[in-house]
């Protein structure tokens, strides 16, 4: 058994650079340019183009609105509060540190989980669950977690989406004809059939069905209207055609009802607070704080891949949208996150800096307080069918496909993702869709090659790869065949694998032990460097004979081999160890350790 002197690979210099930044990042006028007069660390204190800020900031609010007021209705809670939550999210989380150009308010990717919520806990409930989730934020931001989420499988994180844009779309499919969905997603899916036959007999209803369906299909076209009128959001401008609809003779559509915005304020109570002490609430928590996170960030990721400027700080951003949730639980509102609807929006107006994004949330507030009656005048059907496409854009429907013809593993974690959100709920289903990811990350580092073979005296086992519990079948299996094969010889060769496990590690050395023990086997294990050195090796007490030593020819193996443990127990005609190690080498090595017969030298070397 020889080892060779280790050269430690040299850990290289901290780079300083901080996580999630790139070069140029830092310049708000993005293009690698500094605005004129602009503060280097990005801040917004001249040289700003206010016109154009301003006007990103409208077309962010006419985009947030409907969105606001949406969301809110689809997650049974009262419309005041996504327009809340809305305006914490401008004013609040807008002028945070963090992400620079993404947009945060209340999202349809949590308005089912709200309206589960809602249901079983009550919306006075709500304020709380909403509070410990900011605050739970705030902690994962402090102890810089928020870039683990980026550690998170696409698939899964396609998936999620995917599970959350297909139960929207459902759901919304009932309001969108004036009715009520009757329960959870299975439900919703299989009473479409009804829906159907109930809008059709129904004018009214399907007077109300039609304007959100052509809600949904100028949602999709509106990009391709020519000329400036495509600038205008697609949601206001079916907002506007709605409006006009509902107030024709004869049409009696369900309208939205919006009270006063500071009445609806909930701030929780000693009765809510004890509710700390029930493990569904304690549940809803922490899978608020995942799902909003996760949801944030994700988006933080896709914005900053749409513009040239400042990136995204992950932790400091967590803490900006753990602070908006925790005054958004005080204010009992809904809980926020990063929208990518109104995120794109304010990118794609030329928005460079945090001004517009806060704007957009003073203009929530004032058309909310000074022009409330407008809100009323809204079709909910509408609203409802914006929220179906923002669930077909959840959805992606032509990702599947997509990932199909990339990476077929990463296709079925995807879909059993979707598949256990809609079966299930989120949380459970992006539990389910982390687990398949993991597997298959597992099974993929688990790369194995066990060939047996048969060799004169010789039954041969080669192993290459990383060797781990995952695999322990196929080589049970290999040395089963050895073992049975008759052969008065069994060389394992391990000399390519790269890992192996404490599951294989003990497979093979039972099978060594075993086979030893058995009169007339010879069995030769070959392991690479360092992968498992003999103990009596480590233990020796003899002085290690130094790299010159083991560079003498006549000592054996070079600097380069590698470890070789071999049975110990001579041939029938094995010659003097002396010979085969050198003179006065041979019997310098510690009891125990294995030697082997020079014969077979040029076959057990590298």
């Amino acid at each position: 058994m020889v080892k060779t002197p280790g050269g430690g690979a040299g850990a290289g210099p901290a780079t300083g650079v901080e996580p999630g930044a790139r070069a140029g990042a830092g310049l708000e006028g993005g293009a690698g340019r500094a605005p004129k007069g602009g503060d280097p660390k990005g801040g917004t204190t001249a040289g700003i183009n206010w016109g154009t800020e301003i006007s990103a900031s409208l077309v962010v609010f006419l985009v947030a609105l409907p969105l606001c007021i949406g969301v809110a209705v689809a997650s049974g809670a009262p419309a005041e509060l996504g327009i809340i939550t809305g305006v914490i999210g401008g004013l609040v989380v807008g002028m945070t540190p963090g992400s620079t150009l993404q947009v945060s308010g209340p999202a349809a990717g949590l308005a089912a989980l709200v309206a589960e919520t809602v249901e079983a806990e009550g919306i006075a409930a709500l304020g709380v669950i909403v509070l410990g989730s900011g605050i739970l934020q705030i902690v994962l931001g402090l102890v810089r977690l928020g870039r683990l989420f980026q550690a998170t499988s696409v698939a899964v994180v396609q998936g999620m989406l995917a599970g959350i844009g297909l139960p929207l779309m459902f759901s919304q499919a009932y309001p969108l004809a004036d009715n009520a969905a009757p329960g959870v997603a299975i439900e919703n899916m299989l009473g479409v059939p009804t829906l159907i036959a109930d809008t059709l007999a129904n004018p009214q209803a399907a007077i109300a069905a039609g304007l959100g369906i052509a809600t949904v299909v100028l949602s999709f076209v509106w990009k391709k209207v020519p000329g400036p009128l495509n600038k205008l959001p697609a949601a206001l401008v079916a907002v506007g055609i709605g409006i006009a609809i509902a107030a024709l003779p004869g049409v009696e559509v369900k309208t939205l009802q919006v009270g006063n915005l500071l009445a609806a304020i909930q701030v929780p109570g000693p009765e809510q607070f004890a509710g700390l002490a029930d493990p569904a609430i304690l549940t809803a928590i922490v899978t608020f704080t995942v799902i909003a996170s996760a949801e944030s960030l994700f988006t933080a990721a896709a914005v900053d891949r749409m513009h040239d400027g400042k990136r995204t700080q992950y932790n400091k951003e967590l803490i900006a949208q753990g602070a908006g949730n925790t005054l958004c639980g005080i204010l009992g509102s809904l809980p926020m996150t990063a929208v990518v609807a109104r995120s794109s929006a304010n990118v794609q107006s030329g928005a460079k800096t945090r001004i517009s994004r806060t704007l957009h949330g003073l203009w929530l507030l004032a058309f909310a307080l000074l022009l409330p009656s407008v809100l009323a005048l809204i079709p909910i059907s509408v609203l409802a069918g914006v929220l179906v496409h923002s669930g077909w854009k959840l959805l992606a429907p032509e990702q599947f496909p997509k990932m199909w013809h990339q990476d077929r593993g990463e296709f079925f974690v995807m879909l059993a993702t979707t598949l256990a959100i809609v079966a299930t709920a989120l949380l459970e289903g992006v539990l389910i869709g982390l687990a398949a990811g993991i597997v298959l990350a597992a099974l993929r580092m688990s790369q194995t090659s066990v060939e047996t073979s048969v060799e004169g005296d010789t039954a041969k086992v080669v192993m290459k790869g990383n060797a781990t519990f995952l695999r322990l079948p196929n080589l049970i299996d290999a040395l089963e065949a050895v073992g049975t094969s008759g052969k008065e010889r069994i060389r394992l060769d391990l000399m390519g694998v790269t890992h192996l496990d404490h599951a294989c590690r003990n497979q093979v050395e039972e099978f060594v032990a075993q086979k030893r023990a058995t009169p007339g086997v010879r069995v030769e294990l070959l392991m690479p460097n360092e992968l498992n050195a003999p103990k009596a090796a480590k233990a020796a007490k003899e002085p290690d004979p130094g790299p010159e030593a083991m560079a003498d020819p006549a000592a054996g193996p070079g600097p380069t081999a590698e470890w070789y443990y071999l049975d110990p127990r001579p041939l029938d005609d094995h010659h003097d160890v002396h010979h085969a190690y050198g003179t006065g080498y041979g019997t310098g090595y510690p009891e125990g350790v294995d030697l082997f017969d020079d014969h077979r030298w040029g076959e057990t070397r590298r």
